[in-house]
Protein backbone atom coordinates (compact mmCIF):
# COMPACT_ATOMS: atom_id res chain seq x y z
CA UNK A 1 0.00 0.00 0.00
CA UNK A 2 2.82 2.39 0.86
CA UNK A 3 4.63 1.70 -2.42
CA UNK A 4 1.45 1.95 -4.49
CA UNK A 5 0.66 5.36 -3.00
CA UNK A 6 4.04 6.95 -2.31
CA UNK A 7 6.72 5.36 -4.51
CA UNK A 8 8.82 8.34 -5.70
CA UNK A 9 8.30 7.51 -9.39
CA UNK A 10 5.17 5.40 -9.66
CA UNK A 11 3.12 6.16 -6.54
CA UNK A 12 -0.41 7.51 -6.85
CA UNK A 13 0.32 10.53 -4.64
CA UNK A 14 3.50 11.51 -6.46
CA UNK A 15 1.43 12.58 -9.46
CA UNK A 16 0.20 16.19 -9.82
CA UNK A 17 -2.86 16.80 -7.68
CA UNK A 18 -5.05 17.54 -10.68
CA UNK A 19 -4.87 13.83 -11.57
CA UNK A 20 -6.89 12.84 -8.51
CA UNK A 21 -10.00 14.86 -9.50
CA UNK A 22 -10.90 12.04 -11.88
CA UNK A 23 -11.05 9.66 -8.91
CA UNK A 24 -12.41 11.53 -5.87
CA UNK A 25 -13.21 14.91 -4.33
CA UNK A 26 -12.56 16.20 -0.83
CA UNK A 27 -14.42 18.73 1.30
CA UNK A 28 -11.95 21.38 0.15
CA UNK A 29 -13.19 20.96 -3.43
CA UNK A 30 -16.81 21.68 -2.52
CA UNK A 31 -16.65 25.29 -1.26
CA UNK A 32 -14.19 27.66 0.48
CA UNK A 33 -16.51 27.68 3.53
CA UNK A 34 -14.69 24.54 4.71
CA UNK A 35 -11.37 26.40 5.00
CA UNK A 36 -13.02 29.56 6.30
CA UNK A 37 -14.61 27.74 9.22
CA UNK A 38 -11.31 26.00 9.97
CA UNK A 39 -9.73 29.46 10.12
CA UNK A 40 -12.36 30.50 12.65
CA UNK A 41 -11.54 27.42 14.74
CA UNK A 42 -7.82 28.25 14.64
CA UNK A 43 -8.65 31.82 15.67
CA UNK A 44 -10.50 30.50 18.72
CA UNK A 45 -7.59 28.19 19.58
CA UNK A 46 -5.23 31.16 19.34
CA UNK A 47 -7.38 33.11 21.80
CA UNK A 48 -7.52 30.22 24.27
CA UNK A 49 -3.72 30.14 24.20
CA UNK A 50 -3.51 33.88 25.07
CA UNK A 51 -2.75 34.94 21.49
CA UNK A 52 0.84 33.74 21.02
CA UNK A 53 2.91 35.12 18.16
CA UNK A 54 3.65 33.23 16.13
CA UNK A 55 0.76 30.79 16.10
CA UNK A 56 1.95 28.00 13.80
CA UNK A 57 -0.71 26.22 11.75
CA UNK A 58 0.79 23.07 10.25
CA UNK A 59 -1.22 21.43 7.48
CA UNK A 60 -0.03 17.84 7.07
CA UNK A 61 -0.68 16.58 3.55
CA UNK A 62 -1.28 19.98 1.98
CA UNK A 63 -1.50 18.66 -1.59
CA UNK A 64 -1.67 21.47 -4.13
CA UNK A 65 -2.39 24.13 -1.51
CA UNK A 66 -6.06 24.87 -2.12
CA UNK A 67 -7.07 24.55 1.54
CA UNK A 68 -4.11 26.71 2.56
CA UNK A 69 -5.26 29.46 0.20
CA UNK A 70 -8.81 29.35 1.57
CA UNK A 71 -7.57 29.61 5.16
CA UNK A 72 -4.97 32.32 4.57
CA UNK A 73 -7.15 34.49 2.34
CA UNK A 74 -10.01 34.39 4.83
CA UNK A 75 -7.78 35.06 7.85
CA UNK A 76 -6.21 38.04 6.09
CA UNK A 77 -9.60 39.50 5.21
CA UNK A 78 -11.78 38.62 8.22
CA UNK A 79 -9.35 37.99 11.11
CA UNK A 80 -6.56 40.55 10.66
CA UNK A 81 -5.15 40.41 14.21
CA UNK A 82 -4.94 36.64 14.04
CA UNK A 83 -3.41 36.86 10.59
CA UNK A 84 -0.58 39.02 11.95
CA UNK A 85 0.34 36.21 14.36
CA UNK A 86 -0.28 33.34 11.95
CA UNK A 87 2.59 31.33 10.48
CA UNK A 88 1.39 28.63 8.08
CA UNK A 89 3.46 25.55 7.27
CA UNK A 90 2.17 23.56 4.29
CA UNK A 91 3.66 20.05 4.49
CA UNK A 92 3.74 18.06 1.26
CA UNK A 93 6.23 15.37 0.22
CA UNK A 94 5.30 14.94 -3.44
CA UNK A 95 7.60 17.09 -5.62
CA UNK A 96 4.92 17.60 -8.27
CA UNK A 97 2.34 18.70 -5.72
CA UNK A 98 4.86 20.89 -3.91
CA UNK A 99 5.39 22.70 -7.20
CA UNK A 100 1.65 23.32 -7.48
CA UNK A 101 1.51 24.38 -3.84
CA UNK A 102 4.31 26.93 -4.04
CA UNK A 103 2.85 28.45 -7.20
CA UNK A 104 -0.60 28.76 -5.65
CA UNK A 105 0.76 30.23 -2.39
CA UNK A 106 3.42 32.44 -3.97
CA UNK A 107 2.02 35.71 -2.59
CA UNK A 108 1.77 34.38 0.96
CA UNK A 109 5.24 32.85 0.75
CA UNK A 110 6.70 36.16 -0.43
CA UNK A 111 4.88 37.92 2.40
CA UNK A 112 6.49 35.54 4.89
CA UNK A 113 3.18 34.13 6.15
CA UNK A 114 3.63 30.66 4.70
CA UNK A 115 6.38 28.15 3.99
CA UNK A 116 6.31 24.87 2.10
CA UNK A 117 8.02 21.91 3.75
CA UNK A 118 8.42 18.18 3.18
CA UNK A 119 8.34 17.52 6.94
CA UNK A 120 6.34 18.65 9.97
CA UNK A 121 8.57 21.08 11.95
CA UNK A 122 10.74 19.37 14.58
CA UNK A 123 9.38 21.74 17.23
CA UNK A 124 6.09 23.63 17.28
CA UNK A 125 6.07 25.99 20.25
CA UNK A 126 2.45 27.16 19.91
CA UNK A 127 -0.04 26.15 17.28
CA UNK A 128 -2.17 23.49 15.67
CA UNK A 129 -1.25 20.51 13.49
CA UNK A 130 -4.18 19.58 11.28
CA UNK A 131 -4.99 17.24 8.43
CA UNK A 132 -7.89 16.56 6.10
CA UNK A 133 -8.12 13.07 4.61
CA UNK A 134 -4.50 12.24 5.30
CA UNK A 135 -4.59 9.32 7.71
CA UNK A 136 -6.98 7.21 5.61
CA UNK A 137 -4.19 6.99 3.02
CA UNK A 138 -1.51 5.81 5.44
CA UNK A 139 -0.38 2.22 4.90
CA UNK A 140 -1.99 -0.44 7.09
CA UNK A 141 -1.26 -4.05 8.02
CA UNK A 142 -4.05 -6.49 7.14
CA UNK A 143 -4.79 -9.41 9.44
CA UNK A 144 -7.19 -12.33 9.61
CA UNK A 145 -8.44 -14.24 12.62
CA UNK A 146 -8.34 -17.99 12.06
CA UNK A 147 -8.86 -20.96 14.35
CA UNK A 148 -5.25 -20.83 15.56
CA UNK A 149 -5.14 -17.08 16.24
CA UNK A 150 -4.31 -13.87 14.49
CA UNK A 151 -2.32 -14.05 11.24
CA UNK A 152 -1.12 -11.39 8.84
CA UNK A 153 -2.13 -11.12 5.18
CA UNK A 154 0.81 -10.68 2.83
CA UNK A 155 0.98 -10.30 -0.93
CA UNK A 156 2.58 -12.81 -3.28
CA UNK A 157 3.01 -12.55 -7.02
CA UNK A 158 2.86 -15.30 -9.61
CA UNK A 159 1.82 -16.03 -13.18
CA UNK A 160 -1.74 -14.93 -12.44
CA UNK A 161 -0.76 -11.69 -10.75
CA UNK A 162 -1.03 -10.74 -7.09
CA UNK A 163 -2.54 -13.04 -4.50
CA UNK A 164 -2.90 -13.00 -0.72
CA UNK A 165 -1.21 -15.42 1.65
CA UNK A 166 -1.52 -15.59 5.42
CA UNK A 167 1.59 -15.85 7.58
CA UNK A 168 2.54 -15.38 11.25
CA UNK A 169 2.43 -11.77 12.41
CA UNK A 170 5.42 -9.71 11.32
CA UNK A 171 5.49 -7.77 14.60
CA UNK A 172 4.25 -8.14 18.17
CA UNK A 173 2.95 -4.57 17.76
CA UNK A 174 0.06 -6.03 15.76
CA UNK A 175 -1.25 -8.19 18.58
CA UNK A 176 -0.69 -5.32 21.03
CA UNK A 177 -2.70 -3.02 18.76
CA UNK A 178 -5.84 -5.10 19.21
CA UNK A 179 -5.21 -6.03 22.85
CA UNK A 180 -4.85 -2.41 24.00
CA UNK A 181 -8.19 -1.57 22.40
CA UNK A 182 -9.81 -4.74 23.81
CA UNK A 183 -10.79 -5.91 20.33
CA UNK A 184 -11.49 -9.58 19.64
CA UNK A 185 -12.07 -10.49 16.02
CA UNK A 186 -14.44 -13.24 14.97
CA UNK A 187 -13.12 -16.34 13.22
CA UNK A 188 -12.56 -15.55 9.55
CA UNK A 189 -12.78 -11.81 10.13
CA UNK A 190 -10.29 -9.58 8.33
CA UNK A 191 -9.20 -6.22 9.69
CA UNK A 192 -6.57 -3.50 9.42
CA UNK A 193 -4.06 -2.31 11.98
CA UNK A 194 -3.00 1.28 11.39
CA UNK A 195 0.42 1.17 13.02
CA UNK A 196 1.71 3.93 10.75
CA UNK A 197 -1.05 6.28 11.90
CA UNK A 198 -0.25 5.43 15.52
CA UNK A 199 3.42 6.24 14.97
CA UNK A 200 2.43 9.47 13.25
CA UNK A 201 0.17 10.75 16.03
CA UNK A 202 2.81 9.95 18.67
CA UNK A 203 5.45 11.84 16.70
CA UNK A 204 3.15 14.83 16.29
CA UNK A 205 2.60 14.81 20.04
CA UNK A 206 6.34 14.84 20.63
CA UNK A 207 6.91 17.76 18.24
CA UNK A 208 4.02 19.89 19.49
CA UNK A 209 5.00 21.78 22.62
CA UNK A 210 1.64 23.47 23.22
CA UNK A 211 -1.54 23.60 21.23
CA UNK A 212 -3.89 21.34 19.32
CA UNK A 213 -4.08 18.49 16.82
CA UNK A 214 -7.15 18.48 14.56
CA UNK A 215 -7.83 15.43 12.39
CA UNK A 216 -10.62 15.24 9.79
CA UNK A 217 -11.16 11.89 8.12
CA UNK A 218 -13.62 9.10 7.59
CA UNK A 219 -13.64 6.21 10.01
CA UNK A 220 -14.96 5.05 13.37
CA UNK A 221 -13.99 4.38 16.91
CA UNK A 222 -12.74 0.82 17.42
CA UNK A 223 -16.10 -0.58 18.56
CA UNK A 224 -17.68 0.45 15.26
CA UNK A 225 -14.71 -0.37 13.08
CA UNK A 226 -14.20 -4.01 14.06
CA UNK A 227 -17.82 -5.14 14.31
CA UNK A 228 -19.95 -7.48 12.21
CA UNK A 229 -20.45 -4.80 9.55
CA UNK A 230 -16.77 -4.88 8.63
CA UNK A 231 -15.98 -8.59 8.42
CA UNK A 232 -13.79 -8.08 5.34
CA UNK A 233 -12.04 -4.96 6.63
CA UNK A 234 -12.32 -1.51 5.12
CA UNK A 235 -9.58 -1.22 2.46
CA UNK A 236 -10.94 0.18 -0.80
CA UNK A 237 -9.59 1.48 -4.08
CA UNK A 238 -10.99 4.63 -5.67
CA UNK A 239 -10.87 5.22 -9.42
CA UNK A 240 -13.25 7.18 -11.58
CA UNK A 241 -15.27 8.17 -8.48
CA UNK A 242 -16.11 4.52 -7.88
CA UNK A 243 -15.13 2.53 -4.79
CA UNK A 244 -13.71 -0.87 -5.67
CA UNK A 245 -12.50 -3.87 -3.68
CA UNK A 246 -9.98 -4.94 -6.34
CA UNK A 247 -7.16 -2.95 -4.77
CA UNK A 248 -4.41 -5.00 -6.45
CA UNK A 249 -5.68 -4.21 -9.95
CA UNK A 250 -3.68 -1.10 -10.83
CA UNK A 251 -0.86 -0.25 -8.41
CA UNK A 252 -0.07 3.46 -8.55
CA UNK A 253 -3.06 4.19 -10.78
CA UNK A 254 -5.80 4.24 -8.16
CA UNK A 255 -6.20 5.62 -4.66
CA UNK A 256 -6.11 3.16 -1.75
CA UNK A 257 -7.73 3.92 1.59
CA UNK A 258 -8.68 2.32 4.89
CA UNK A 259 -11.05 3.71 7.52
CA UNK A 260 -9.33 5.64 10.30
CA UNK A 261 -9.40 4.14 13.79
CA UNK A 262 -10.11 7.15 16.02
CA UNK A 263 -9.78 5.11 19.22
CA UNK A 264 -6.20 4.22 18.31
CA UNK A 265 -5.40 7.87 17.56
CA UNK A 266 -6.64 8.85 21.01
CA UNK A 267 -4.82 6.05 22.86
CA UNK A 268 -1.50 6.41 21.06
CA UNK A 269 -1.77 10.18 21.21
CA UNK A 270 -1.94 9.98 24.99
CA UNK A 271 1.47 8.32 24.95
CA UNK A 272 3.02 11.61 23.83
CA UNK A 273 0.88 13.97 25.89
CA UNK A 274 -2.14 14.54 23.65
CA UNK A 275 -5.45 14.70 25.49
CA UNK A 276 -8.75 14.30 23.66
CA UNK A 277 -11.11 17.27 23.64
CA UNK A 278 -13.75 15.66 21.49
CA UNK A 279 -14.77 13.58 18.50
CA UNK A 280 -17.75 14.78 16.48
CA UNK A 281 -19.13 14.41 12.97
CA UNK A 282 -18.16 16.91 10.30
CA UNK A 283 -21.83 17.96 10.31
CA UNK A 284 -21.72 18.88 14.00
CA UNK A 285 -18.32 20.56 13.67
CA UNK A 286 -19.22 22.82 10.74
CA UNK A 287 -22.70 23.65 12.05
CA UNK A 288 -21.32 24.65 15.45
CA UNK A 289 -18.77 26.98 13.86
CA UNK A 290 -21.08 28.41 11.21
CA UNK A 291 -24.15 29.14 13.28
CA UNK A 292 -22.30 31.82 15.27
CA UNK A 293 -22.88 34.25 12.38
CA UNK A 294 -25.62 32.37 10.51
CA UNK A 295 -23.09 31.07 7.97
CA UNK A 296 -22.40 34.56 6.67
CA UNK A 297 -18.90 33.32 5.75
CA UNK A 298 -20.56 31.29 3.00
CA UNK A 299 -21.04 34.33 0.80
CA UNK A 300 -18.60 36.50 -1.12
CA UNK A 301 -19.13 40.21 -1.55
CA UNK A 302 -21.32 41.09 -4.52
CA UNK A 303 -22.96 37.67 -4.89
CA UNK A 304 -26.39 37.67 -6.55
CA UNK A 305 -29.15 35.39 -5.32
CA UNK A 306 -28.33 32.67 -7.85
CA UNK A 307 -24.76 32.45 -6.59
CA UNK A 308 -25.94 32.52 -2.98
CA UNK A 309 -28.32 29.64 -3.70
CA UNK A 310 -25.48 27.66 -5.29
CA UNK A 311 -23.33 28.29 -2.21
CA UNK A 312 -26.09 27.00 0.08
CA UNK A 313 -26.38 23.82 -1.98
CA UNK A 314 -22.62 23.31 -1.72
CA UNK A 315 -22.84 23.74 2.04
CA UNK A 316 -25.47 20.99 2.16
CA UNK A 317 -22.98 18.61 0.52
CA UNK A 318 -20.58 19.28 3.38
CA UNK A 319 -23.06 18.88 6.23
CA UNK A 320 -25.91 16.61 5.13
CA UNK A 321 -25.70 12.95 6.22
CA UNK A 322 -26.17 11.71 2.65
CA UNK A 323 -23.26 13.91 1.56
CA UNK A 324 -19.99 14.22 3.47
CA UNK A 325 -21.39 15.34 6.81
CA UNK A 326 -21.76 12.06 8.69
CA UNK A 327 -19.11 10.07 6.81
CA UNK A 328 -16.33 12.27 8.15
CA UNK A 329 -15.33 12.68 11.78
CA UNK A 330 -13.38 15.47 13.45
CA UNK A 331 -11.02 14.63 16.31
CA UNK A 332 -9.39 17.40 18.36
CA UNK A 333 -6.62 16.75 20.88
CA UNK A 334 -4.76 19.26 23.04
CA UNK A 335 -1.40 19.53 24.72
CA UNK A 336 -0.70 22.14 27.37
CA UNK A 337 -4.13 23.78 27.06
CA UNK A 338 -6.09 21.96 29.80
CA UNK A 339 -9.81 22.57 29.98
CA UNK A 340 -9.99 24.08 26.49
CA UNK A 341 -13.55 24.28 25.19
CA UNK A 342 -13.89 24.69 21.46
CA UNK A 343 -16.96 25.85 19.60
CA UNK A 344 -16.43 23.21 16.90
CA UNK A 345 -16.56 20.49 19.54
CA UNK A 346 -19.85 21.82 20.93
CA UNK A 347 -18.16 23.77 23.71
CA UNK A 348 -20.45 26.80 23.39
Amino acid sequence: MREALYHPLYGYYTKPEVARFADYYTSVDVHPIFGRLLARQFYEMWGLMDCPAPFTAVEAGAGGGRLAVHILEFAKFALPEFYKALHYVAVERSPSRTHQLTARLANFIQEGKCVASIEVPAKIANGCVFSNELLDAMAVHRVIQDADGLRELFIAHGPNGFREISQPLSSSALSEYFEVQQISLGEGQQAEAGLEACDWIMEIGRRLQRGFVLTIDYGHEASGLYNEHHMSGTVLAYAGHDAKENYYAAPGQQDLTAHVNFTALQLWGERSGLNTIGLVSQTAFLLALGKANDFDDLYDEGMDETDRMRARLQLKTLIYPEGMGERFQVLVQEKGVPGARLRGMGGF
